[in-house]
């Protein structure tokens, strides 16, 4: 009888430690499952793609295209939500096809004689943004679920300076606003296209070597940004993660 209770507390003893055994694995393999996927405090990359303007020489989106790159710094604050900032260069051009007066405030029934102005500048972006994921953006293998690929949408504030074209440098805020996607190519490679509309304060980026033909040519008064000119970028960008974030220890 003693032999026999005897064999039966090492059975017991070894299916304990078996069960021990199969929960600590299983308790390390959800830890490394957890930590699976690196979170980073930022990225930086480039950008390079379309630039067309919107003003009193152009009022079709796209046309006139014209060539445009970026530096980009986002600071990211959390799998749904990043601060992004930009230091963009483009070109603009257009042109009026000889609908716009020569003097808005004649008292002709033509409003003035029509004149062709024809105008080409470079811009300088500086800016930020706030971008909100619509889905939490990462690797997708850890156990927040988050995804490879998400579409988002951003609004910020900027300066734009417009210079060149044998015109004087003109500057004033902007305000961006705009939708993109992001896909996550590799841990910390992210890949992504970005289309903003930039509306400025400022009616002198299409100024001509003659002076600001095109600034009020209608003698509409502007306030604010209403009558004012305004650029989109279409641009792609890669990204690289870098500041890998402080990692709690999950009991």
């Amino acid at each position: 009888m003693a032999r026999k209770t005897e064999q039966t507390w090492i059975r017991t003893t070894i299916a304990s430690r078996r069960l021990l055994t199969a929960v600590f694995c299983l308790l390390s393999v959800v830890c490394l499952r957890a930590e699976d996927e690196i979170e980073y405090k930022m990225d930086m990359g480039v950008g390079t793609g379309g630039c067309f303007y919107i003003g009193d020489a152009n009022g079709v989106p796209f046309a006139n295209l014209s060539g445009m790159g970026a530096l980009t710094a986002r600071r990211i604050l959390n799998a749904r939500m990043a601060v992004k900032a930009n230091l963009a260069f483009g070109h603009i051009h257009g042109t009026t096809d000889g609908f716009i007066p020569t003097d808005a405030w004649s008292e002709t029934p033509e409003g003035g004689i029509p004149t062709k102005v024809k105008f080409s500048r470079n811009i300088l972006d500086i800016g930020a943004q706030f971008e909100l994921n619509f889905w939490g953006f990462g690797t997708g293998v850890g156990y927040k679920g988050n995804s490879r690929i998400t579409p988002y949408i951003l609004a910020g504030a900027g300066v734009t300076i417009g210079m060149g074209g044998g015109a004087k440098a003109c500057g004033g805020l902007n305000i961006p606003v705009g939708i993109g996607v992001k896909y996550k190519l590799k841990p910390r490679i992210n890949l992504g296209f970005e289309w903003t509309m930039r509306f400025s304060s400022t009616d002198k980026l299409d100024a001509t070597p003659e002076g600001t033909q095109l600034s009020d040519p209608y003698g509409v008064k502007s306030k604010m940004f209403k009558n004012k000119d305004s650029y989109s970028f279409a641009m792609f960008f890669i990204t690289y993660d870098m500041f890998p974030k402080y990692r709690k220890c999950n009991n």
